[in-house]
């Protein structure tokens, strides 16, 4: 930072140039000051006004957000007793609300992009009735060129333009015609093809098939991403280099048919070197250099218009995997121009050319921008073809552009990612900087965070499926970097949360609001994964002990791979713990192994689909909330292979069909004409339209039908939808407002939903909750609908909106009397449609989210008649008893004093056989050995052998096989001198042995069992264990 470089000289340029000017200043704010005051100064630099005011005041806490300036002020205040130098960040201070009687900001509010913003943060930490007090100096000149000292601050790197910040960018492209749109939530919930937002463009992929309206056609965002599955994956390199992450923002600006090429290269051009005056001699960019397999020449167009900025030697080729961006295997795609910036050193500049470094993985030559020309559609059988209109296309990464304007060179060393570090540094008493595998760790630690922290508030939780499973894996892989190289045996990420806050809740109140519950989640699965650790490093250990007793040092692929599919242990972590055995691991059949679990998981999943078959120009209509059947015909159809399964997708110009959405399932039907009859089995959502799966295509694709949804599925679908927005209501009235949607799936049969709670539901909870849905469904609420009501307007009506979901500008809210929330499903006309509401079962789902799954109408009812039909067969039981309770709790009474005296019986059982087993035992070399085939159940085995080494306590081997239910079991117990002495294991022994019963096992040192399917064996494997021994 430049003001740390001159904080040393500051005080001379003060005092040459400013000097009068200064005291008079200092002196106006010192007669502000009372002497029982606690006084906060920001931006105090070298102290020069913190000094005036600390003789008047009871306390000062000087802050500066330079560490130069700071280590400056100490000095210049080292004898002031009641002076504290911090340091802090103006725009967001760490300190309580109306913790200061003063407050106190020279010379920086007019430095800063948001002045107000920074005024809200000074007031909210000075006491009602105190002062807040700017002092700056002011240039009574209407005309005049800047001061000499200005110039020569600026001439050593001082900037006192503006610095970039998101309103900055946003402020740019408003001034270009753009119209500045929020993030797309994280979390991509109703589209098959993606599980979360990867790309800037997503949100926009409708508009750029062509299936939804493009106005308007300048648009400009900021999208957080996530990369770490499929095509665009960085996971792998996270940590490792100092620039990928999983999660980042993406700066972007698009244009749907309006401007293409020349405008999108001079825009970035402008806004990287005119206002935020990166040096142009550091930016380099490349053009694709063409494909003759696609038949594409070189992208002279982009290269002509770089020239404009750029010499020829900083415009460079780029090939096919670098400059043509596809969105997959088929769509939309086409070249693109890369921005690449070199932070090097002026010594490393000259040593190498940055055009030779561009592409090269050189960390300090990085892309910062990629601007995609969106012309082509790419087939599936690979060929190309024009897009309907030109798009572009652009990805800014903000973590890269921080780095670059705050001279770092890495991400890491940003203020985006420092303060959470230092927290790491701080939790586990370890420093960055001074070992790369510590750093590593700590930068995936703080990179990990924030993408599970933002997955859980967009409203997707750990779990062991799609979404969920890649949420969970990405936290797991931060815990055992924790684990293995931070050394933290518990609960650690989570207590991380809080900074991570502090430093992005202003800008996304979603992690404010929901903290709790982040908490919750993280600790939970941090607590449940290092169980799973601990339980895999066991098994590893008994693994290499086995080993080490065969005399081997490699532990095979095979089981390598065991570990990491069943404990989640990856390869690195399992030969870092046989390293220490002096034992290596066979990395090319783990590799096969995940190699061929890889393929299995490829062949299930793989689907294949024709292009479309375009049979009318046009887009669809949805007129499902009005008709449940309407006339229509196909715009487009394509056939769809999954699993050697075949079916068909249709689009239709007209639709009532409800495509699967928000949890609710898609509609079923036909498509009717005189002709013929073709069911729907199901219908789903794919870029903001209704896909129709159908078996069979229609015999005349092009002929006009009657779309009729079976309208008792959609009916009770429906019912059982409105049923969940009643629900929520009463959830918030019984347990309180802190209740949240976490997610919902609505069907014909039943409804499910999840909830934010922290603890179980009472049963007593529970009912009043049924009481009240009840209660609404007899009032019989018409649904109260609004369509394209905007979302202000919608919010002041009460509307409930859900964390993580994607609204427009205009949404549809639903009103059931006191229950209002925005929804865009199928909903039943009123209340009373519902019958009745049951909830059958409530449990957890993850730290603090529960579930209700429920019922209602003629469900509720059969459930009432199957309940009904238990009861009196149950009587049946108890001679119809009129008193069914009693009779139930005198069996259950009777039941366990007839248990307690079964196990009397087996207890003395026991000690009777521990006699006769303790009569027949056998010396061998000094080891009192104990045999025998019992026709005894597994407990009453166990029971045994404890009995037996209890009475024997030294010099034992006990091996007893057992045949109850005609299935053998094999039980080993050792004492505890030969378990050390002769170095046995009975886990390791028996494992072995139960090979000849046809089976496996395993246990502790001292004590160990196994089952198996051969009861011929039996005998065999006790002889077996008696050999391993060799006593």
């Amino acid at each position: 930072m430049f003001w740390d470089k001159i904080a040393g000289v500051y005080d001379f340029f003060e005092k040459c140039f400013n000097g009068e000017v200064n005291k008079k200043l200092v002196a106006e704010v010192a007669g502000l000051i009372e002497k029982d005051d606690v006084v906060l100064e920001c931006a105090c630099g070298t102290g020069m006004i913190t000094g005036g005011i600390s003789p008047r005041c009871k306390e000062v806490v000087a802050t500066d957000f330079s560490e130069g300036m700071l280590g400056q002020a100490r000095k210049n205040c080292v004898h002031l007793k009641n002076v504290k130098i911090e340091k802090a960040d103006i725009m967001h201070l760490g300190y309580e609300d109306e913790a200061f009687d003063k407050v106190v900001a020279g010379n920086v509010i007019h430095l800063l992009d948001e002045p107000y913003k920074a005024l809200e943060e000074l007031m909210r930490v000075c006491k009602n009735g105190g002062y807040v007090i700017i002092p700056t100096y002011i240039n009574n000149k209407t005309k005049g060129k800047p001061k000499l000292v200005v110039k020569c601050l600026e001439k050593l790197g001082a900037d006192f333009k503006k610095e970039f910040t998101f309103d900055s960018y946003k402020q740019f492209f408003a001034s270009k015609g753009h119209t500045v749109v929020p993030s797309a939530p994280m979390v991509i919930k109703d589209d098959p093809t993606l599980m979360f937002t990867n790309a800037g463009m997503n949100q926009w992929k409708d508009i750029i098939l062509g299936t939804k309206d493009p106005e308007p056609r300048r648009r400009a965002d900021s999208q957080k991403c996530l990369r770490v599955s499929g095509k665009h994956n960085d996971l792998e390199e996270v940590g490792h280099d100092t620039y990928h992450h999983t999660m980042f923002e993406m700066l972007g600006n698009w244009s749907f048919g309006d401007y293409f090429k020349e405008e999108a290269i001079d825009y970035a051009w402008e806004y990287l070197v005119d206002v935020l005056h990166l040096d142009p001699k550091d930016l380099y960019v490349t053009v694709f250099e063409g494909s003759q397999e696609d038949n594409i020449a070189r992208d002279d167009d982009a290269a002509s218009f770089w020239r404009k900025h750029l010499p020829e030697d900083h415009i460079i080729n780029g090939n096919k995997h670098d400059n043509f961006w596809e969105m997959g295997d088929t769509g939309p795609c086409g070249p693109c121009s890369e921005i690449h910036l070199d932070s090097r050193t002026p010594e490393e500049k000259l040593k190498v050319k940055g055009s030779e470094l561009v592409n090269k993985d050189d960390p300090q030559v990085i892309e910062i921008w990629n601007i995609v020309f969106m012309q082509f559609n790419r087939k599936s059988d690979g060929s190309l073809e024009p897009l309907s209109m030109n798009v572009i296309d652009t990805g800014m990464g903000f973590e890269r552009l921080v780095r670059a304007l705050q001279g770092k060179n890495s991400n890491y060393d940003t203020d985006i990612f420092q303060p959470i570090i230092k927290e790491i540094c701080k939790l586990s008493h370890k420093n960055y900087g001074e070992d790369n595998a510590v750093d590593v760790a700590m930068r995936v630690i703080a990179d990990h965070l924030r993408a599970v922290a933002f997955s859980i508030a967009d409203g997707q939780l750990p779990s062991n499926a799609k979404a969920g499973y890649v949420i969970r894996r990405i936290l797991r892989r931060a815990i055992r970097y924790a684990y293995t190289f931070l050394h933290q045996r518990e609960a650690f990420i989570y207590r991380l949360i809080p900074t991570l806050i502090a430093e992005m809740g202003q800008a996304y109140p979603e992690l404010t609001a929901q903290r709790e519950l982040i908490g919750r989640v993280i600790k939970e699965e941090e607590d449940s994964f290092l169980r799973t650790l601990e339980k895999g490093i066991s098994m590893l250990n008994d693994a290499i002990e086995v080993l080490q007793k065969e005399g081997k040092s490699e532990l095979d692929g095979v089981q390598a791979f065991r570990l990491f599919d069943t404990y989640g242990f990856p390869l690195d972590l399992t030969e870092l713990i046989c390293r220490e055995h002096q034992i290596t691991v066979n990395a090319e059949q783990f590799d096969e192994e995940m190699r061929k679990q890889k393929e299995r998981a490829r062949n299930a999943a793989v689907v294949e689909s024709t292009d479309w078959v375009e049979l009318a120009a046009g887009e669809q209509q949805f007129v499902g909330y009005d008709y449940t059947e309407y006339e229509c015909q196909i715009l487009r159809y394509r056939q769809v292979t999954q699993k050697k399964n075949t079916y068909f997708e249709l689009v239709l110009n007209n639709t009532p069909f409800y495509g699967e959405m928000g949890g609710q399932v898609g509609d079923k039907g036909v498509l009717v004409n005189e002709n013929e009859t073709v069911e729907i089995i199901d219908t789903k959502r794919e870029n903001g339209q209704s896909i129709h799966i159908v078996k069979a295509l229609p015999k005349d694709v092009k002929a006009s039908f009657m779309a009729c949804v079976d309208t008792d599925n959609r009916n009770a679908s429906a019912a059982n939808h409105t049923a969940t927005h009643l629900v929520d209501y009463a959830l918030k009235q019984v347990l309180g407002d802190h209740v949240e949607q976490k997610g919902s799936y609505v069907s014909a049969e039943s409804l499910r939903f999840d909830f934010s709670h922290f603890q179980k539901v009472t049963d007593e909870q529970l009912r009043e909750v049924e009481r009240l849905v009840n209660q609404m469904i007899r009032e019989d609420y018409p649904m109260d609908e609004h369509r394209d009501t905007p979302i202000e307007e919608a919010r002041e009506m009460g509307a409930v909106s859900i964390f993580g979901e994607k609204y427009g500008d205009k949404v549809r809210v639903v009103r059931f009397g006191p229950s209002c929330e925005f929804c865009g499903g199928i909903h039943a006309t009123s209340t009373g449609r519902l019958g009745m509401f049951k909830i059958v079962t409530e449990t957890s789902v993850a730290a603090g989210v529960r579930r209700i799954e429920a019922i209602t109408g003629e469900n509720c009812e059969e459930l009432i008649y199957s309940l009904e039909d238990t009861i009196k067969a149950v009587k049946g039981l108890f001679n119809n008893t009129k008193d069914l309770k009693s009779a139930v709790e005198k069996f259950i009474e009777e039941n366990e004093a007839m248990k307690k005296e079964v196990e009397k019986f087996k207890a003395q059982n026991v000690e009777r056989l521990k006699e006769f087993l303790l009569k027949g035992a056998k010396q061998q070399n000094g080891v009192t050995v104990i045999t025998g085939v019992l026709p005894i159940d597994a407990s009453g085995a166990k029971d045994l052998v404890f009995k037996v080494r209890e009475a024997n306590p030294s010099h034992l081997l006990c091996v007893i096989g057992t045949t109850a239910g005609n299935k053998p079991l094999l039980s080993v117990m050792l004492s505890d001198d030969l378990v050390k002495e002769h170095n046995l294991n009975a886990g390791a022994m028996v494992r072995e042995a139960a090979k000849l019963i046809k089976g496996g096992g395993g246990g502790q040192p001292h004590y160990a069992s196994a089952g198996g399917k051969d009861l011929e064996g039996l005998n065999a494997a006790i002889e077996k264990v008696i050999e391993l021994a060799q006593l």
